[in-house]
């Protein structure tokens, strides 16, 4: 038989038994942090897991306990807004924090297409995660019914309207929009459109919801231009579009910072200044807000702590809590800057 020289062979429960002098079972006891073992041997057991390097088999004792230790983060957008959006990595790193403290690893799994929806559905039925973290759901969306299914510990990022009873944490985004909407009419604009995006999800739609409340006798659809995704590219777009629907516009509230910053590269091609002609709003308060030049007025969304509450909510379940299946919503206050 060839073996590998190089290769330094696992310690095994065995050699800490024989090295601590003590049984098997024993010193199973302590690896699970069990009682029934004395002060003495317990000292024993420790400074022979220490001599010999046992690392205990995770892998063998989640199969026993039929756990992953693993929580799937599952986030429905293209892969290189994935990239882009600084909202979803500080979501992502306060899911990570608060899975962390439990001593639970985090699975990223981006969904672009049915293809990839295929793929996920499979791994989630494989038992490979222990629950799931939803980022962007749409409505209709085929992962949100197999989590379903499966009866999968769940919390979704967001509110899609066929969440049935599936517990969520987002931000009440409808007011929020109407909020900062108001605040930019009181500035004396008359001419306001927005560029609203992701139409397809809660979020999306309860902006432009808000902007319409806003606006009230003043709203004109024709005002509104429509783009695909939170990103900077279709700012661009939706700005251009804007411009070209109604020249004399004054004020322009962008669906998301990466949007807006989008809106105020078109601004300048169009040979426009901020705030002087334009007064321009966002949503968000990422990095994007304070990449802008003028620094953009916004709604600050608690991204990291979306994150946090979410996995926290998960976790909470896999201790077979009952999930608020209210909703857990958090506060956006405005932060207002130069650009409006």
């Amino acid at each position: 038989m060839v073996t590998n020289p190089g290769r330094r062979k696992r310690a095994t429960i065995h050699d800490v038994a024989l090295e601590a002098g003590v049984s098997r079972g024993t010193v199973s006891r302590v690896v699970n942090d069990e009682p029934y073992v004395s002060a003495e041997a317990r000292i024993a057991i420790e400074a022979a897991i220490e001599k010999v390097g046992y690392v205990p088999n995770t892998a063998a004792r989640n199969l026993v306990m039929q756990r992953s230790q693993a929580i799937g983060f599952i986030v429905h957008e293209p892969h290189s807004l994935f990239l882009e959006d600084p909202n979803i990595g500080e979501i992502l790193l306060g899911a990570n924090a608060a899975l962390s403290l439990a001593d639970f690893q985090m699975v990223c799994l981006i969904i672009d297409s049915e293809r990839d929806t295929d793929r996920v559905a499979r791994y989630l039925s494989g038992g490979f995660v222990d629950g799931v973290i939803v980022v962007s759901a749409r409505q209709n969306d085929p992962i949100t019914r197999i989590i379903e299914k499966l009866g999968l510990p769940s919390t979704f990022v967001g509110h899609p309207p066929d969440l049935r009873r599936l517990p969520f944490v987002g931000i009440d985004n409808r007011s929020s929009a109407r909020a900062i909407t108001e605040r930019l009419l009181a500035t004396g604009r008359t001419r306001v459109g927005m560029i609203a995006s992701a139409l397809d999800r809660d979020s999306g739609a309860d902006r432009l919801a808000g902007f319409t409340d806003a606006l009230g006798p003043l709203f004109d659809p024709a005002l509104v231009a429509r783009v695909p995704f939170y990103a900077y590219a279709d700012g661009v777009e939706g700005m251009r579009a804007l411009l070209a629907a109604e020249p004399w516009l004054d004020g322009v509230f962008a669906a998301s910072d990466a949007v807006a910053a989008g809106a105020l590269e078109a601004l300048r091609e169009a040979g426009r200044s901020v705030p002087g002609d334009v007064g321009v709003v966002g949503f968000d308060d990422s990095a994007w807000a304070l990449r802008c030049q003028p620094l953009l007025s916004t709604v600050h969304q608690p991204a990291a702590g979306l994150g946090e509450r979410a996995a926290e909510s998960v976790l909470a379940q896999l201790r077979g809590e009952e999930p608020e299946l209210g909703g857990i919503l958090l506060t956006t206050p405005i932060v207002w800057r130069d650009s409006a």
